[in-house]
């Protein structure tokens, strides 16, 4: 008498089948930013602070135009004098 078997040889190997597993379906979304008003405008103030940091302490073009001015006496008159007063007045809040 000859006993067969029934199934493959090794019992186990039956469960150690693996089958490719399907991946989770993902929802792509895109990462996004929010930038605040505020931040917007404190960039905007740092920017102009930078800018303003990195600029040259005189303008010598303008200098020089104020000495080519000032060599013409025709130029002082009372008009700029006044002008030049209002200025003044009102950087020092006077």
């Amino acid at each position: 008498m000859t006993v067969e078997r029934v199934g493959p040889p090794d019992p186990i190997s039956r469960f150690n089948k693996t089958q490719k597993t399907e991946k989770p379906a993902r929802k792509h979304d895109k990462d996004s930013v929010h930038v605040s008003e505020d931040a917007k405008l404190k960039a905007e103030i740092y920017t102009a602070t930078e800018q303003v940091r990195m600029s040259p302490d005189v303008r010598l073009d303008r200098v020089e135009e104020v000495k080519k001015k000032l060599e013409d006496p025709n130029y002082i008159s009372d008009k700029v004098i006044d002008t030049v007063a209002e200025k003044l007045m009102d950087q020092l809040g006077i």
